[in-house]
């Protein structure tokens, strides 16, 4: 033999002999060519790596070859020690949903009497009505299992039409929560027997494997069943878990370590953790830093850089459409959208110094989840809250209308909400065009509870009551964070100040007036009160002539009342007579000085502007409706 091939046989045998990794393998070609070695020494050289590389992957097929068999002996084990039949089933439908790693694994059998099967185990199951479901032959997924003795598996079961849903059925998966089911029966003598399940509760497609891995366990628990003494035929079903357990051997401890995240979040969620405690543990958990953002967008916890755009925005749809962990197009940024029975509830984002393997991503996942109670949580308070304000905005806006309306018990309540109903207070009536009443309505309650006012809803308008003096200032307030919550045109009337609990109803009037008088007019999207719109709004606005009269006339109105004085006829002459002075006095029966002196009182009591033709015009109004009634 050529020294040199001996030689190249030796470096090769070396090589395997360590169990050198395939790229050393590479290694004496190189130095060959390198050192300027014929064209056939360097031929020799790689078919010599060539049969290497054969043999070092036949190698370790083998080693994994035993290391499979090694895991179907303790399987076999491990049913091979159990006699009673319930608990060889039990055993078998614990160990589906660990290989397949679902959230429900369960057993139906069959009954010859009723013709149909019923539940006889289930693992991860907590609705009792699932428990108890029955499934008839060719009904839902199990009973077309049952009927054409095949395996079947839906992604998404409520959406899949290849199965004859019915109530029952829908009624009991639904209420277990489940999404992707598989299904394969349990076959004896050729006869289906059962059908044994693997489930979980998001959208989930079944692999090939995962579907022969759930069929082998099947026969394992139809071979239960018939014989719990042939061990030939477990032997046989153990085989094809093979490939299966050694994936799950792989990643038990990525399993274990996201299964320890999930308890500590969730530890931390009983405990009655906010958003900040949770981001705080999800950081240190996955190394990178953690931003919670709304279902708008609105950063809830965390720094806002780098978690919105288009690939962001993409990602969180994938997520929610995946219920998985997605990575955004830029570097090291991942996405779990936070949702809950459909609903999107925001986002959560890691920003990791490396990319996520499979592990983390589980955990960024359950940690979505989590947050998700959280959030729901913190939902379910503030919407108890809104209701309590509503309602006792509703009782205000009533209190007018009952006999005996009790105002020492409105403001004990108002109190408790942090709301003071002596102080000075605006009543705002709000509508958007197009809008979802819950959005508007939520947006409402939140800004309401901010200004330390009340909030709730009046014949399908939104109603709040703010505390301040300028209705015009907080109606276009309100318009500007309404419109910014909900992203469309909120057009909004106000009426006050006002004082006490009895107060709110006569605004809410005025208010209404205002906003029926801008929808008239065609002002979408703007504020106005009733000084901001007179008469027009009176015209417009369907609104009561008293209010007018009395918001117009009212300080002359009151002078007379208390003084016995006489401005209010005098003001009446002054207009009916052109405000010619001389023509005034002599209509009145008073020297002119005394017209003059009246009509400074009145300028006092109305302003230096009462004169300008937009007040004269109101003034005239005003005293002409008030001499009607």
């Amino acid at each position: 033999m050529d020294s040199s091939v001996a030689e190249d046989d030796t470096i090769f045998l070396s090589l395997l002999a360590r169990d050198a990794p395939a790229v050393e393998y590479d290694e004496p070609v190189r130095f060959a060519r390198e050192a300027g070695a014929s064209p056939a020494r360097i031929a020799a050289l790689e078919q010599a790596r060539a049969v290497a590389l054969r043999v070092r992957a036949t190698i370790r097929d083998q080693r994994r070859r035993e290391n499979e068999l090694a895991a179907l002996f303790e399987t076999a084990g491990d049913l091979a020690g159990l006699r009673d039949l319930d608990d060889v089933l039990r055993a078998i439908v614990l160990r589906a949903r660990k290989l397949l790693g679902t959230d429900v694994a369960y057993l139906s059998l069959h009954d010859e009497n009723a013709g149909d099967t019923y539940m006889r185990v289930t693992a991860g199951s907590v609705s009792a009505e699932f428990q108890r479901v029955r499934l008839g032959m060719g009904e839902g997924l199990g009973g077309l299992v049952a009927q054409t003795a095949s395996p079947y598996a839906t992604a998404d079961y409520f959406n899949d039409d290849r199965f004859r849903h019915t109530r029952p059925i829908d009624s009991a998966v639904h209420d277990e929560g489940l999404v992707a089911i598989l299904g394969v029966p349990l076959l004896a003598g050729g006869e289906v027997i059962g059908v044994l399940f693997a489930s979980d509760r998001k959208v989930r497609p079944f692999t090939r494997d995962e579907v022969a891995l759930l069929s082998s366990l099947a026969t394992h628990a139809a071979i239960a069943i018939e014989s719990a003494n042939q061990l030939a035929e477990t032997k046989a079903a153990l085989a094809e878990l093979a490939e299966a357990s050694r994936v799950i051997r792989e990643h038990s401890a990525a399993v274990e370590r996201a299964a320890e995240a999930h308890e500590a979040l969730t530890g931390l969620l009983l405990r009655g953790a906010g958003l900040s405690e949770l981001a705080e543990s999800v950081s240190e958990i996955l190394g990178g830093a953690v931003c919670v953002t709304d279902a708008h967008g609105q950063v809830l916890q965390g720094s806002a850089s780098n978690v919105h755009g288009p690939d962001v925005e993409a990602a969180t749809a994938e997520s929610e459409r995946t219920g998985k962990a997605v990575r955004a197009e830029r570097e090291h940024l991942w996405i779990a959208a936070v949702q809950a029975g459909g609903e999107r509830l925001g986002t959560l984002a890691v920003r990791a110094d490396a990319s996520l393997d499979p592990a983390d991503q589980r955990i960024l996942e359950r940690a979505a989840m989590v947050t998700a109670l959280r959030l729901l949580t913190e939902r379910s308070v503030r919407e108890a809250e809104y209701q309590v304000r509503g309602e006792l905005l509703t009782d205000l806006l009533d209190a007018a209308d009952r006999p005996d309306p009790d105002a020492a018990a409105l403001r004990d309540r108002a109190r408790r909400l942090n709301a003071d109903l002596d102080a000075a207070h605006v009543v705002v009536v709000a509508k958007a065009e197009d809008a979802d009443r819950r959005r508007l309505a939520s947006a409402a309650a939140h800004l309401a509870a901010t200004k330390h006012g009340l909030a709730g809803e009046r014949a399908g308008i939104t109603v709040l009551l703010l505390p301040g003096n300028d209705p015009t200032a907080i109606a276009r307030d309100v318009v500007h964070q309404l419109h910014a919550a909900i992203q469309r045109p909120v057009t909004a009337g106000a009426a006050g100040p006002g004082h006490g609990p009895l107060k709110p109803a006569q605004l809410y009037t005025g208010a209404a007036h205002c906003l029926n008088a801008l929808l008239a007019l065609g002002r979408i999207g703007d504020a106005a009160s009733a000084t901001d719109l007179g008469f027009v709004g009176l015209l417009l606005g369907g609104g009561q002539v008293p209010g007018f009269v009395e918001r117009i006339l009212g300080p002359v109105l009151d002078y007379d009342a208390r003084r016995s004085t006489d401005l209010l006829r005098t003001l009446e002459a002054y207009f009916a007579c052109g405000g010619n002075l001389m023509r005034a006095k002599d209509r009145l029966h008073v020297h002119v000085n005394t017209v003059t002196q009246r009509l400074d009182r009145i300028a006092k009591l109305l302003g230096p502007d009462w004169q300008s033709p937009d007040r004269a015009l109101e003034l005239q109004l005003a005293l002409r409706l008030h001499s009607l009634r």
